[in-house]
């Protein structure tokens, strides 16, 4: 079991009770899934590029990425129906408690000039979304082997019902929300 998930079943569950008064452990919220996704404009032109991305997004998450197609034909941008436009990735379990733990030990910290994620990007359904500029702040890519820097969104979804609950859930977490 991962550190970061025995963290979880121990201590955030615990001061989660505590702040929201949950009268059951099943009803503390948790993170159900992460989803990170590639926009690769660029494919239509050039398919290599959105081989490349597929590659990054491997190394990152350790889980191959489904390769995502448009759903509608889009004139000014020169995208018919089922042209592939990017490439996205579910982690769940186990693998999305490493990516986590890598997200905001190893990964976040290398941002440059980095003040902290904003602490706004909730739905208001208790979901969190993340914008990352550059695939270069993992570890895992090798700055010389990348063709182009590539940006990615990365999707918290969470049981919490409130975005309050979820903003604490992360904040237990370790994630560096501004002040």
């Amino acid at each position: 079991m991962s550190r970061i998930r025995e963290m979880y079943e121990n201590e955030i569950v615990d001061a989660m009770m505590k702040k929201f008064g949950y009268k059951n452990k099943l009803a503390v919220p948790k993170i159900e899934k992460v989803i990170i996704n590639m926009g690769v404009g660029e494919a239509k032109d050039n398919p290599k590029v959105l081989e490349a991305a597929v590659s990054d997004l491997t190394l990152i998450a350790g889980q191959k990425p489904v390769v995502t197609k448009a759903k509608k034909s889009v004139a000014a941008f020169k995208i018919r129906e089922g042209m592939p436009i990017g490439c996205k990735v579910t982690l769940r379990g186990e693998r999305m408690y490493d990516f986590i733990d890598r997200l905001i030990n190893l990964a976040l910290p290398r941002v440059r000039d980095f003040r902290g994620v904003s602490p706004d990007s909730f739905d208001g359904r208790g979901n969190y979304a993340l914008g990352i500029k550059e695939q270069l702040i993992f570890p895992e890519i090798e700055y010389d082997k990348i063709d182009k820097v590539r940006g990615m969104d990365v999707i918290f979804v969470t049981t919490a019902n409130t975005d309050e609950e979820a903003r604490e859930l992360l904040r237990l977490f370790g994630m560096p929300f501004r002040k």
